[in-house]
């Protein structure tokens, strides 16, 4: 692909201009790391087009303090470029009521449900699914319906999904899918994740 030029032009009806501004699903997964990292990196680039973004993270504990988060949180507030709301699965999502105890499944489900709701009110230009991969992979969420309303979402939304066994389906669907595959870590050293690398 030299110069990003595409090495083929479907014959899609589409000018250079429409086929370009298509919104995109971007999948990263794999045993490697920088999934997440990945997604983040994106949603830099979507913050400085002043494109609002919203950020579901499914799995990770809401405890980790992860610096993506506050940077991503801190840029999205300066009024410098788009906003950026940070949800997350484990504190229970926030428009979920307090007084209701979700299990993990339950509230991957629920996430999934208000990313629905999004889609449908185009709330976001783009959205990080993070490691949502794994609510499909578990069969907490059914792929064939994540591909569908993905599919149907209206407007010119951007979603990436990250996580390891990202299903069959998605992967087929999806428009860009990188696999992140694991030569080395540390970790395989015995050497625990740390600060400003892993968070």
């Amino acid at each position: 692909m030299p110069q990003g030029q595409p090495s083929v032009v479907p014959d899609d009806g589409l000018t250079t201009r429409q086929r370009r501004n298509r919104p995109l699903v971007l999948v990263h997964t794999g045993p490697g790391k920088g999934k997440s990292t990945a997604a983040f990196g994106l949603a830099l680039r979507a913050w400085n087009q002043g494109w609002p973004i919203g950020v579901f993270q499914f799995v990770k504990s809401a405890k980790w303090k992860v610096g993506e988060e506050r940077a991503l949180t801190v840029l999205g507030a300066s009024g410098e470029g788009g906003t950026v709301d940070w949800h997350k699965m484990g504190v229970g999502w926030s428009w979920v009521q307090r007084d209701r105890q979700l299990s993990n499944e339950e509230a991957a489900r629920e996430g999934w449900e208000q990313v629905k709701r999004d889609l449908a009110q185009e709330t976001y230009r783009l959205y990080v699914l993070d490691e949502f991969a794994y609510p499909m992979h578990w069969g907490w969420v059914d792929p064939a319906e994540v591909v569908e309303v993905l599919r149907d979402r209206p407007g010119n939304q951007h979603v990436v999904i990250t996580g390891r066994n990202a299903p069959a389906e998605l992967v087929d669907f999806a428009d860009l899918v990188t696999e992140m595959g694991k030569v080395k870590h540390p970790m395989d050293a015995g050497q625990k994740g740390q600060r400003g690398i892993e968070w």
